[in-house]
């Protein structure tokens, strides 16, 4: 608890057996009330680790989800497990867990609902390993997308995100991609829901067992998150009205 704050972490996971123990070890269980791990059909011992570590909330899905998918099942769950502020965490150890209490402390005492961590504030995303074309496109999308959605952040890509459970309960993520646009897709709904973002600095660590997508998956992902962008750009003019796939239904 903080706060009287339940918080609980989501992790979705594919093929995370051989970090997973590492990264949860880290997690500050002081203030985390609860830990909740999603198997996206790995192939590997994701699972009986989980359940060796003492995770108690393990969700399995038969058939791979995708990583939106993943997302969907994870915060859905946290829901009805009634998480006042969730965070997500990958269970591969790019992402420190060390940032939690932070990232808790902003979302707890109702600085901001949203809270990222982003790996490009400061000056070590190259230096931690960031592959050149990764960072190149990175900051080429993120000025895109400030331009047109009308935000400003450093980044839009991280994948360690933590929300309030006012934001999980107005958004319609159910209705995003599977896919890994589906990131995209949430800050665009959060951001034309009214919400204000923050971010901390998160250090960048890239190696052999982290999960990372190949060149062409990083293409298509680009294709998918500039298509967002404009579609947000278009819904700001009142060209689009796609209200029903940003917000749920009262």
């Amino acid at each position: 608890m903080y706060k009287g704050k339940k918080v609980i972490v989501v992790m979705p996971a594919y093929n995370a057996a051989a970090t997973l123990e590492k990264t949860y070890k880290e997690i500050p269980l002081d203030i985390v009330d609860e830990v909740v791990l999603c198997d996206d059909a790995s192939k590997d011992s994701t699972v009986q680790k989980a359940k060796e570590i003492g995770i108690n909330h393990i969700i399995q899905h038969e058939k791979n989800k995708g990583y939106g998918g993943n997302q969907k099942s994870l915060y859905n769950k946290a829901l009805e497990l009634n998480g006042d502020i969730v965070i997500m965490l990958h269970p591969d150890y790019q992402y420190t867990p060390k940032l939690i209490p932070a990232m808790v402390n902003i979302i707890g005492d109702e600085l901001f609902p949203v809270v990222l961590g982003s790996r490009i504030l400061g000056v070590g995303a190259l230096k931690g390993g960031m592959p050149l074309y990764k960072y190149i496109a990175n900051r080429f999308l993120t000025m895109t997308q400030n331009l047109l959605i009308g935000y400003k952040l450093s980044e839009y890509h991280t994948g360690y995100r933590a929300f309030s459970k006012e934001v999980l309960r107005t958004i319609a993520f159910n209705k995003n991609s599977n896919d890994f646009v589906f990131d995209n897709q949430m800050l665009s709904q959060i951001v034309y829901a009214g919400f204000d973002i923050a971010e901390v600095t998160c250090p960048t660590k890239y190696f052999e067992e982290a999960s990372s997508i190949n060149f062409t998956r990083s293409s298509k992902y680009g294709l998918g998150v500039l298509q967002v962008s404009v579609t947000h750009f278009l819904q700001k003019l009142g060209i689009l009205n796609l209200d029903s796939y940003i917000k749920r239904s009262k």
